[in-house]
């Protein structure tokens, strides 16, 4: 690792950076649309259910109707085992994870609730982080930055010590508040420091970090 590195704690977001979850976020909002006999959602509703915390997700997609409040039981109560299996990990990512462990600090800020415990055992993660922040940890969800002030503050660090993997906007926002240098997965869209599309490139921005410049591509 080069000597100049400052890097103690590297931070995840799950969808979309180490997990492919579209079509599982499609599948098991549709079906909680379909218990109360509504349509599926549309391009826009998928979108914003990739991003947004179970709660504002189940909001928004039944903004229109007058079942909101019993449908976000009903998802509290749900199992959301069968939908696991909809959700495609990146590739490389348990390498990289496992490369990573005995040099740095891992932790997951997410804005899944009490799904992410589940997902990451039944995908044989559950050991390999440190510190697990879901949306039920922080009274501020992604974008503001409690999640990673509450990493920092654990691991007793600084934020030019961290980097944030994520995206989404509210990834990217979330890392410019907090102070953390950001990392776009994925999305070119994104005006990020680093801009990578694999966990090989990934492990690349990390070994050679030495601040927040620079692109991968």
């Amino acid at each position: 690792m080069n000597k100049n590195n400052p890097l103690r704690v590297i931070i995840f977001d799950c969808d979309g950076v180490m997990f492919d979850s579209r079509q599982a976020n499609i599948n098991f909002y549709n079906h909680l649309l379909a218990r109360f006999d509504l349509t599926p959602m549309d391009p826009e509703e998928i979108d914003y259910v990739h991003m947004a915390t179970a709660r504002d997700s189940t909001k928004y997609i039944f903004r229109e109707t007058p079942h909101f409040e019993e449908a976000d039981a009903y998802r509290l109560q749900m199992d959301y085992t069968p939908f696991i299996k909809d959700m495609i990990m990146a590739p490389g990512l348990t390498d990289l994870l496992l490369k990573l462990q005995p040099e740095f600090h891992l932790a997951v800020a997410t804005n899944r609730s009490n799904t992410i415990d589940e997902v990451l055992v039944q995908n044989g993660l559950g050991g390999l982080f440190d510190m697990v922040v879901s949306s039920l940890d922080v009274k501020n969800p992604k974008p503001h930055p409690e999640s990673i002030f509450k990493i920092l503050s654990f691991f007793e660090l600084t934020a030019t010590e961290a980097i944030y993997i994520g995206d989404s906007s509210v990834d990217y926002e979330t890392a410019l508040a907090s102070d953390v240098c950001f990392v776009a997965y994925g999305n070119d869209q994104l005006d990020a420091p680093f801009k990578v599309h694999t966990m090989g490139e990934v492990e690349e921005v990390i070994r050679a970090f030495e601040g927040c410049q620079g692109t991968v591509d």
